[in-house]
């Protein structure tokens, strides 16, 4: 099968069977539940890589590279899954998959410690490790360093979004020890229909009550958010917004009924007030997931992605 067609049916089924909800555990941490995902030929896995630990915890991610020794080392990808910071696994590799396809990529698929296990903000200081990390040892796969973009959906959105907004906090870098004379910027970001500022997601219509003990919102920070708003708002990357920070795309649904596209309309407000290069695309009609667009299609949603790195990454 042609590459062109490799790619599009696999964000196709991407988009048709992957689109969890906020808080929807799938399995999470199961990996038998999720069979492995057919590669491209060419493409190799090294799976369950350590990039760091907390405590006796050893944090893995996932690493797909061409089979062959390239000319020169390649950009590399960083995939950050969705699943409302509860749920999901670096396994669920559907969403980025097509990337292999497209070719000239290395992609990466990040773990990070969920909500059940440790609250904000340990998920982002792992997703930081993880950059530093795969920086660290660019030269042994053959990354290029300089060429780091991150990519997530949903809660997965919110840490890339959080990663290119709050790369500076050397707090969360001191988390973990490993790599910490090696940066944790990104260069580019993706983020599809993250949420931003979680004090408001419930000033629109949607299915789930972000207010409450058991949301996903709250079990990610610790505590009913209303009652934690400096804490909450420690995790909304609006309040790290500076002209350095890195380019973003941007990607939403405009009927998300359980991340209101508002998040991203706030997020990107910030940005352009900063000066910061950024584009909002709003996906006219889809649902969370991009579920039941009126007009975009599956390659034309990863289409835009592809675009956007390689813009960036191959001028």
């Amino acid at each position: 099968m042609p590459a062109s067609l490799r790619a599009t049916a696999a964000i196709a089924l991407a988009l048709a069977s992957a689109a969890a909800l906020p808080g929807q555990n799938r399995g999470a941490g199961s990996r038998a539940s999720r069979p492995p995902i057919e590669l491209p030929p060419g493409v190799v896995a090294h799976r369950d890589l350590t990039y760091a630990a907390a405590g006796n915890r050893e944090l893995h991610l996932d690493l797909y590279v061409p089979e062959t020794k390239p000319a020169k080392p390649l950009p590399l990808v960083v995939w950050i899954h969705g699943g409302g910071w509860r749920g999901g696994s670096k396994e669920g590799l559907r969403r980025p998959r097509p990337i292999l396809d497209h070719g000239g990529y290395i992609l990466a698929s990040v773990e990070y410690r969920l909500s059940g296990e440790a609250t904000f903000p340990a998920a982002i200081a792992d997703c930081k490790a993880a950059l530093r990390w795969l920086r660290a040892n660019a030269a042994q796969y053959d990354i290029d360093p300089d060429r780091l973009a991150v990519w997530g959906s949903s809660a997965g959105g919110h840490l890339a979004a959080l990663l290119g907004t709050a790369w500076e906090v050397r707090e969360w870098d001191a988390i973990h020890a490993e790599n910490q004379d090696v940066s944790s910027k990104p260069t580019i970001v993706c983020n599809w229909f993250g949420p931003t500022d979680f004090l408001r997601m419930n000033d629109f219509e949607g299915r789930i009550d972000h207010d409450a003990e058991g949301s996903p919102e709250s079990l990610f920070i610790g505590g009913r958010i209303q009652e934690h708003p400096e804490k909450t708002q420690r995790a909304n990357p609006i309040a790290y917004v500076t002209a350095d920070d890195p380019p973003m795309l941007l990607m939403h649904g405009e009927k998300d009924l359980s991340v209101p596209y508002n998040q991203s309309e706030l997020l990107y407000a910030a940005l352009q007030k900063a000066g910061v290069e950024s584009r909002l695309y709003k996906v006219v009609g889809a649902d969370h997931g991009f579920r039941n667009p009126t007009t975009d299609t599956p390659e034309s949603l990863f289409g835009m992605v592809a675009a956007f790195l390689d813009r960036h990454f191959k001028p």
